[in-house]
C-alpha cells in the first residue's frame, strides 16, 4: 500500500512547494489514504462578509509550519496517517444548489474509498454537502458542532439555503439524527428570544458558551460523547466560535468566545468518537490580520482532526 505523507522539511524548507495541506501529495488515489484534505472555495451563501472562497487557499500557505508530530495527543500523525490533499471541489458562483451538488459529487469518492473526508471552507453551507455524501454510506449522522451561532434558522432572507440553515436541512432531509447533535460555544446576539427555544423544539442540544466556559476539557468531552453515542458523527468547526480577538479572518465574527488556546483543548477532547467526517469553515483571509491568525488556527484544527482519525485508528 502507498503511504502518503509530506515532503521531509529537514531536506525541503517548508516554504518551497506547491501550497497543499501540509505540503502533502495532491492525489485523487483515496483507495490508498486514510484521510483526504479537500478545499470548498465558496462564500455564495454568506449573510455579511463575503470572502471565504479564499479560505482554502489561505488554510493551505499557512499550513506550512505544521509538523508530523502531535506532542499533546502523543500520536505520530503523518508517517503513520497515509493523508493526501485531494483538491477543490468545484463550485458554481452564484448557484448554492448547483455547488451544493457539485461538492458532493466531488467527495463521494472520497467517502466510498474508505478515506475519511477533511473538508477546508468557504462558509458554512458547504457542510450540507459533506453530510449528505456522508449519509449516503452511514445513515443518518450525529453532530459535534463549534460555532457561535446553531444555524438552525428555517429560512434566511426567506430563502431555505444559507450558511445559517444547513443543520436545519440536514434534519429535514434526514440525513442528521437530532437527537444525536451536540452544538457547544454559541454566544452573540440573536434576533430575539425566540431563537433561543429554536434547538430544543428541534430537539438539538445547544450550550452557550457562557454554560460552558468553566468546563474542563474532560467534561466537555463526556458531554459530547453521552450525546452522540457510539454511531458515525461529524464534527464541524466554524472559526467565529473562536473569540474575534483570535479569529478575526470571518464573515460573522463575534466576541465573547474561547480563546484559540481553550478552542484547541476542547477539540483536543474529543478523542474515542467515531466521526466519519470534519470541516473547518468559515475562514475569510481578507479580514486577517498580518499574521494571518485565522487561516493559522484553521489549519493546526485540521492538524487536530487529522489527529483524532490517528489515535482512533491506532
Amino acid at each position: 500500500m502507498t503511504m502518503y505523507e509530506p515532503w521531509d522539511a529537514l531536506t525541503a524548507p517548508r516554504f518551497t512547494g506547491p501550497r497543499t495541506f501540509a505540503r502533502l501529495p495532491h492525489t485523487q488515489d483515496a483507495a490508498n489514504a486514510a484521510a483526504a484534505v479537500f478545499g470548498m472555495p465558496w462564500d455564495g451563501s454568506t449573510s455579511f462578509r463575503s470572502g471565504a472562497r479564499f479560505g482554502p487557499e489561505a488554510v493551505r500557505s499557512l499550513s506550512g509550519m505544521i509538523r508530523t508530530y502531535n506532542p499533546v495527543q502523543r500520536v505520530q500523525v503523518f508517517g503513520e496517517l497515509s493523508t493526501i490533499d485531494y483538491g477543490d471541489a468545484p463550485t458554481a458562483p452564484g448557484y448554492v444548489a448547483e455547488t451544493l451538488e457539485r461538492i458532493e459529487t466531488f467527495i463521494r469518492p472520497i467517502v466510498e474509498a474508505g478515506a475519511i473526508p477533511v473538508g477546508i471552507g468557504g462558509d458554512h453551507s458547504c457542510t450540507l454537502a459533506e453530510l449528505r455524501a456522508l449519509a449516503r454510506r452511514h445513515g443518518p449522522l450525529g453532530l459535534v458542532h463549534l460555532d457561535s451561532h446553531t444555524d438552525l434558522w428555517d429560512l434566511y432572507n426567506g430563502l431555505p439555503l444559507a450558511h445559517g440553515t444547513l443543520m436545519r436541512r440536514g434534519i429535514e432531509e434526514g440525513i442528521l439524527d437530532p437527537a444525536r447533535m451536540f452544538q457547544a460555544g454559541m454566544h452573540g446576539p440573536l434576533y430575539g428570544e425566540a431563537d433561543e427555544r429554536i434547538p430544543a423544539d428541534l430537539g438539538v442540544e445547544t450550550l452557550p458558551w457562557d454554560e460552558i466556559c468553566d468546563w474542563t476539557p474532560a467534561e466537555f468531552a463526556r458531554r459530547a460523547r453521552q450525546r452522540v453515542g457510539a454511531g458515525p458523527t461529524f464534527l464541524t468547526f466554524d472559526v467565529d466560535f473562536v473569540d474575534a480577538a483570535f479569529a478575526p479572518g470571518t464573515g460573522t465574527p463575534e466576541v465573547g468566545g474561547p480563546t484559540s488556546h481553550q478552542a484547541l483543548r476542547l477539540l483536543r477532547s474529543l478523542t474515542d468518537i467515531d466521526f466519519v467526517g470534519f470541516d473547518v469553515v468559515e475562514v475569510a483571509p481578507q479580514y486577517d490580520g498580518p499574521g494571518q491568525i485565522t487561516a493559522l488556527l484553521a489549519a493546526n484544527v485540521v492538524f487536530e482532526f487529522l489527529s483524532l482519525i490517528a489515535l482512533r485508528r491506532r
